[in-house]
């Protein structure tokens, strides 16, 4: 390892970084790598022998200067961030960190947006036209863009929906229109970049976090405007009647996880073929307990059903993602994420 900060690459910094910070740490962000950078990485740390406290304060401060910087263009774009670095670090070092950053760094638009109240956000957006209620939900986290779809009335969340799912790219000069207008509603602004938004990916991610009822509204009118859409949109979701897409060692495994109260709430609303997939999983006196909590609870509010069935698919999406069972989706491709 090189005594000189200057003369180190990318790689070699970063395994410096990343042995300064310790294991714990460095493990979540492994997390966030891809295999072959975690790969990389792994036999950079493997080969540094030594590391002089000179080049490790001097990579820390690097990564602290570069984080001070994306925080900065995150909050007020990069005009902001050259402004307040030039404070921080003089004008040479903060011309540097711009430089650094603004050769591989895409700034999302609508950034402050991001940062605002998803119910402010809605009632400055729920009276604009459907298309620029997508393009604005697209750039939001799905969280963000759940809660204001939930909110918009049935006949724009499909259409919301569907122009979600069919957008590809957005012009540039679009975008700026659409955030000048925002800015004087919410006084901010962020530099944006020609970025590629939308598409059946944005609106699965928004799908599988709106509240069941609003799901199930956007998906049926879907299927009747844009069936072709609307089955590329379902291959991609996980609802609680897919259940019957997993094999029976899968469906075993998930059930583990699951409190019984909400298997009995869950199949109170289930149809007879998914209730008797579940039974056939389960042990015969557990299946009749179950069967007999359902006889026993009376009527059940249909939120409280959709409540329980979302647990389940979390937990079904949660194993789905650690690779402990595989959901066959459409075209017999079996997917593990």
């Amino acid at each position: 390892m090189s005594s000189n900060n200057e003369e180190l690459t990318g790689v070699q910094k970063a395994a410096v970084l990343l042995i300064a910070l310790g294991p714990e740490k460095s493990a979540e962000i492994f997390k966030h790598l891809k295999e072959d950078e975690i790969e990389e990485l792994t036999l950079e740390i493997a080969n540094t022998r030594s590391i002089s406290p000179q080049v490790k304060e001097d990579v820390l401060n690097e990564f602290y200067q570069v984080c001070l910087a994306q925080q900065y263009i995150a909050e007020g774009g990069i005009s902001y961030a050259k402004e307040l670095l030039d404070k921080a670090l003089g004008g040479e070092k903060a011309q540097e960190v711009i430089s650094k950053l603004t050769a591989s760094l895409q700034v999302r638009p609508f950034e402050f947006v991001r940062k605002t109240d998803p119910s402010q956000v809605l009632n400055f957006i729920q009276d604009e036209h459907p298309q620029t209620i997508a393009m604005i939900l697209s750039y939001l986290t799905p969280t963000q863009a759940a809660m204001i779809m939930s909110a918009l009335t049935p006949d724009v969340q499909a259409d919301v929906a569907k122009r979600i799912a069919t957008m590809d790219r957005t012009s540039p000069d679009v975008i700026k229109e659409v955030e000048r207008v925002l800015e004087r509603k919410l006084s901010s602004l962020i530099n944006q970049d020609y970025t590629i938004v939308g598409g059946v990916d944005a609106i699965v991610g928004i799908l599988n976090t709106v509240d069941r009822s609003t799901e199930k509204h956007i998906m049926e009118s879907l299927e009747i405007e844009e069936p072709e859409l609307a089955d590329e949109i379902r291959k991609k979701m996980f609802v609680f009647e897919d259940i019957m897409l997993l094999d029976d060692r899968a469906i075993q495994r998930v059930l583990r996880d699951v409190d019984n109260n909400d298997l009995s709430v869950a199949l109170k609303g289930a149809n007879e073929e998914v209730q008797n997939t579940i039974f056939k999983n389960l042990s015969k006196r557990l299946a009749a307990m179950i069967k007999e909590d359902m006889e026993f609870m009376g009527p059940v509010r249909m939120k409280d059903v959709e409540e329980a069935q979302q647990k389940i698919v979390g937990i079904i999406r949660k194993l789905e993602d650690s690779a402990e069972i595989v959901i066959s989706r459409g075209g017999g491709d079996e997917i593990v994420v």
